[in-house]
């Protein structure tokens, strides 16, 4: 039902709930957007008051003012509609068709091809449809030159003044004003508002154009109108497209109805190709054509759809070699210049031949095309949610892609198109290119959406839904950055990084540099890698462009590079008037405009830092600073290099620093990227070097220990490890010594247990210690003797003696001492061991007598040493000799070795015999005992005292060369370990005569330097001296050292020497 302008609200309250209900029905006819959902507040609160017979003249006249106002500028906005006029466009054919559908539908799809003027006529439509008076017609465009040049359009068509009637918001300018009835406006405008006003309020209809590139930001937009429409009824929507897959958008509004517009549009001839071309052959091909079209004289410039910058410079080459007649070969890119895409637009002589990417698809209308030649192929950013990595791989376009190149040639004449692929091939590609979300990161979009309460992402009514590997990477990728917990809430830090209009990785950054001083820094560098790079590189100067670079350049840093940079423009454009600044940037090859934009960002993120009460530092920050802060963003992106150019990241990802960083001569070992770019390498883009150390701190919350080889350290009485610790499987700490008790305080106090008390790691006062390991020494030694391992009690004995009196929160030696000290004063004998828990058996006299301490020798005692650890050099006996006794050694006395061992020794050397010997003395054991009966140790050798007495037993002769001495084990062999005046080891060897021979001349010396010796002398040239003795007795501490004294001819004198042997002497 309408209600006519004139309706008039009356003064007297409302008496029923008929009355209000007629009210509310006017709030939806008659009020502007922006106040109904106030307004109709107010009504709900009169009705209820209505219902419990309350008052409420006073309230009623108070909103009936509020009414009315928001009335009378609606009535205003009506009178000033402009008279709306269309051109001769082919939409304009369709405009009362369109306005019917608009007016009697919420949605409606509008299709039409480059041309066709949907893209100006259709907010006109709107109007005469009775749009944009109660609010704004919003218009969104994909691109900001778009926005600016479609308002310009539509104001000039309405005779209206840019920011009146028509006007438009974009990143960096708001042309806008209260009279404004459309509104142009980029995709990401009308979402920052959405963060402000969910519902939209401002706005009465929505038009989404260009909504077949399916970016990010349109499909999000689409997805989020669709459950806004349910709870606006009132708001509009109209679809604007090219002719591709517009099915789809209908049926995600439930049918909505389509109009499709023809364009200004020519015949195009597609020719294709036969077989494969591979890419050798695909230049080759591209000059082919150039000559077909050459041939058959047809005017028209030539549009060639190429892959990337490389492929445009290699086709460039070889058409310059193929010398075509008056062709002007013009390169068109996204990274070009300003002044470089322009050339594309100026008047020229002769055939233009355009090599471009894919930006001619769609977002570029190159003018005089008659000739397309389509590659097919392009590079698509694809996000890997495996690797974390942006890549742009080469792949075949899609049909539709391809039919949009077709078109190009379509626009002034016939066209014809050059297909370098086959029909089939054409026939099998996909019919539509994926849209964005299915292939990009989606922690923007995910911030957002918990930002804005409107549910689980996997809910969410996309047009296409993306896959729940690339949601989940996004949380992850959110929870890296600290915005949402684990369970994937929003925290404290994401509700700070959605207030900053740049990526969540950059809004991380200028929240650390916030905290650490170095805001003033950050804002500048988020803000310069938020746009696209102003240092520009025109194809026929790019080494003096690389030169002027590199003045700003740091060989450490590429965001420090950033920064010098802007400080030295900063310093020009204060210094400079608008047209100076904007020619000394073209002379140092940076872009006027981008700098422009730069500085409009920083500007807006100083701004909202500003809001959230970030303090900027005034004191210039440091590198350490600085580059903590772009850390917190770039966790992932971290590498290590393992060879000269190559560094191992996270996840296992291999890269190498791009070649145009000011890092890629001399690359660092640590160091961390802006972003991770797969062409036909993997880059790193915008890096700089980095402390490991810093990520301790920055990344606790993602780094994984794991602790090794758990120590008691003695000297601070702690339980130690060695930690790991990994990023994303990327070792950042190896080998670190962290107190291991308060991470694993159960396994602390076992190795505490074992390490400090039952080994010889204690180092307190206590006198347990020193009693318990007495008591485990003297069984140790007691085995050692008799070599075997059944005397002493297993470790777990004294283990759990200690265990069980032990408190189980003790695991290091100041907790023990503390408890230890209360502890005695009640028992002092609470940790002692008994002998009798230790010892497993006991031994007799006679055992322990088989095993003697020492040996006697002509009233010397020499030590024994037992050891029982087959392998080792000591295992057996070992006879510890003073040098000065060692010439005194019988030959042959300690191959006996002890009693307890000499049994064994004998069985051995028996069962070493040959076959055919051995034999006769089976079993051999019996035969070593009865022969033992009747000997003993002596100065002999073994194997013929046994020879000897077998040959008696047996009647049987064993040849002295049948024995086999050497081949028993070691241990069968007295161990000689030699010792200087001090008792320090100087010499060992199982054979005696080498020991002697080794140390001959330290004996000679030692008998020599004796105190009591005054026997020897030197330089004797007549015999004044009495006879000498046979041997002489020279005492020393508590031993004898005997000697023989001998003469030694010296020529003109001779010298009177001790000699260690009586032979020599």
């Amino acid at each position: 039902m309408q209600y006519p302008s004139t309706f008039c609200l009356p003064v007297d309250p409302p008496t029923s709930i008929d009355q209000i209900d007629l009210f509310s029905t006017v709030l939806s006819q008659e009020v502007a957007t922006g106040d109904e959902f106030r307004l109709g507040r107010g009504l709900i609160r009169l009705r209820k008051a209505l219902v419990l017979d309350k008052d409420i003249s006073k309230d009623w006249q108070k909103w009936r003012k509020a009414a009315m106002r928001s009335q009378d500028h609606v009535e205003s906005r009506r009178k000033k509609l402009p008279v709306v006029e269309y051109p001769e466009l082919p939409v304009s054919d369709r405009a009362d068709e369109i306005k019917e559908l608009i007016q009697n539908n919420q949605v409606v799809v509008i299709a039409g091809e480059t041309g066709s003027g949907k893209t100006t006529q259709i907010p006109k439509i709107c109007i005469e449809a009775g749009r944009g008076v109660r609010g704004l017609i919003g218009h969104t465009q994909p691109r900001r030159i778009a926005a600016r040049t479609v308002a310009e359009r539509i104001a000039e068509e309405l005779k209206m003044p840019l920011g009146s009637a028509v006007g438009y918001q974009v990143r960096f300018a708001d042309k806008t004003s209260s009279e404004s009835i459309i509104k142009l406006m980029t995709d990401g405008i009308l979402l920052s508002e959405i963060q402000r006003d969910r519902y939209l309020t401002k706005y009465d209809t929505i038009i989404i154009d260009e909504a077949h590139e399916r970016s990010l930001n349109i499909d999000f937009l689409l997805g989020y109108l669709k459950n806004l429409l349910i709870q606006r009824k009132d708001l509009k929507l109209i679809i604007t497209s090219a002719t591709i897959d517009v099915e789809k958008f209908s049926s995600h509004f439930n049918n909505a109805p389509v109009v499709e517009v023809s364009g200004r549009t020519y015949p195009v001839e597609v020719i294709y190709s036969g077989p494969e071309i591979f890419d050798g052959e695909r230049d080759q091909e591209i000059v082919n054509c150039l000559r077909d079209i050459q041939e058959n004289q047809k005017q028209g410039d030539v549009l060639v759809f190429l892959s990337g910058e490389r492929e445009i410079r290699e086709a460039s080459l070889a058409l310059r070699r193929a010398q075509l007649k008056h062709a002007e070969i013009v390169p068109l890119y996204a990274r070009l210049t300003l002044a470089e895409q322009s050339k594309i637009f100026k008047p020229h002589k002769g055939r233009r031949v355009i090599l471009s990417t894919n930006v001619a698809e769609t977002s570029l209308t190159v003018p005089g095309i008659r000739f397309v030649i389509d590659t097919g192929r392009a590079r698509v950013s694809r996000y890997s949610f495996r690797t974390k990595v942006q890549r742009l791989p080469i792949e075949a376009i899609s049909q539709a892609s391809a039919n949009q190149r077709a078109g190009r040639c379509g626009r002034v004449s016939d066209g014809v198109c050059y297909r370098l692929y086959s029909s089939e091939d054409f026939d099998a590609r996909s019919p539509f290119t994926d849209p964005e979300i299915v292939r990009t990161n989606l922690a923007a979009v995910i911030l957002q959406m918990l930002h804005l309460r409107i549910g689980d992402i996997r809910a969410f009514p996309f047009i296409d839904p993306p896959d729940n590997r690339l949601i989940n990477d996004g949380y992850k990728l959110l929870e890296e950055l600290q915005a949402v917990t684990a369970s994937g809430k929003m925290t404290s830090i994401g509700k700070q990084l959605v207030g900053l209009p740049v990526d969540p990785r950059f809004a991380r950054m200028i929240l650390e540099a916030s905290r650490n001083g170095s805001l003033l820094e950050l804002i500048i560098i988020t803000s310069g890698l938020s746009i696209q790079d102003p240092r520009e590189r025109p194809g026929d100067k790019q080494q003096a462009a690389d030169l002027a670079h590199k003045q700003w350049q740091d060989t450490d840093s590429d965001f420090m590079s950033l920064l010098n940079m802007w400080n030295h423009f900063e310093e020009k454009r204060q210094d400079l008037s608008t047209g100076q600044y904007s020619k000394y940037c073209r002379s140092q090859y940076v872009s006027f405009v981008r700098m422009r934009e730069w500085r409009d960002l920083h500007h807006q993120l100083h701004r909202a830092c500003r809001e959230l009460q970030f303090k900027e530092n005034h004191n210039a920050a440091d590198y350490s600073a600085i580059h903590r802060a772009v850390l917190s963003g770039l966790l992932g992106q971290i590498g290590v290099r393992e060879d000269k150019w190559e560094f191992l990241g996270t996840r296992n990802r291999k890269f190498f620093v791009f070649p145009g960083s000011g890092l890629s001569k001399k690359p660092p070992k640590w160091i961390m990227a802006g972003s991770l770019m797969e062409t036909s390498k993997q880059y790193a883009l915008n890096a700089a070097k980095i402390d490991s150390e810093w990520l301790e701190s920055l990344a606790s919350h993602l780094v994984k220990k794991s602790h090794s080889e758990p120590f008691y350290h003695q000297r601070s009485g702690q339980v130690m490890a060695k930690e790991r610790q990994t990023l994303f499987g990327l070792n950042i700490v190896e080998g670190k010594r962290v107190v291991f008790g308060k991470i694993a305080p159960t396994e602390a106090r076992k190795v505490f247990i074992q390490q400090a008390l039952v080994e010889n790691g204690y180092s307190g006062k206590g006198l347990f210690h020193a009693h318990n390991l007495g008591l485990v020494s003297e069984l140790e030694e007691m085995e050692n003797r008799f070599r075997r391992r059944d005397l002493l009690a297993e470790q777990t004995v004294v283990f759990n003696h200690y265990d069980e009196r032990l408190p189980s929160s003790i695991y290091n030696l100041p907790s023990f001492e503390k408890w230890r000290k209360e502890s005695e004063k009640e028992n002092p004998k609470l940790l002692f061991l008994d002998k009798s828990s230790l010892i497993l058996r006991g031994l007799s006299g006679d055992e322990e007598a088989q095993f003697p301490q020492n040996l006697v020798h002509e009233d010397f005692a020499f030590n024994l040493r037992y050891r029982f650890e087959p392998g080792h050099p000591e295992d057996g006996v070992s006879l510890l000799v003073p040098v000065a006794m060692l010439h005194q050694l019988p030959r042959y006395l300690f191959d006996w070795l002890v009693p307890g061992m000499l049994r064994d020794k004998c069985v051995a050397l028996l069962k070493g015999l040959p076959k055919n010997i051995r034999r006769d003395f089976v079993p051999v054991p019996d035969y070593v005992d009865q022969v033992l009966t009747k000997v003993g140790a002596q100065d002999r050798s073994i194997v013929e005292v046994l020879g000897e007495q077998l040959l008696k037993l047996t009647g049987t002769k064993i040849p002295l060369d049948a024995w086999n001495p050497d081949g028993l084990d070691s241990w069968y062999q007295m161990n000689f370990i030699l010792q200087d005046e001090q008792g320090n080891v100087i010499g060992m060897a199982r054979s005696l005569s080498q020991l002697q021979q080794q140390f001959k001349q330290r004996i000679s010396k030692s008998l020599d330097e004796l105190p009591e010796n005054t026997i020897t002398r030197s330089n004797i040239t007549e015999w004044d001296f009495d006879e000498l003795p046979f041997e002489v007795a020279l005492p020393r501490g508590a031993m004898i050292i005997k000697a023989w004294p001998a003469l030694r001819d010296h020529k003109d004198s001779v010298a009177i020497e001790l000699i260690d042997n009586p032979l020599l002497a």
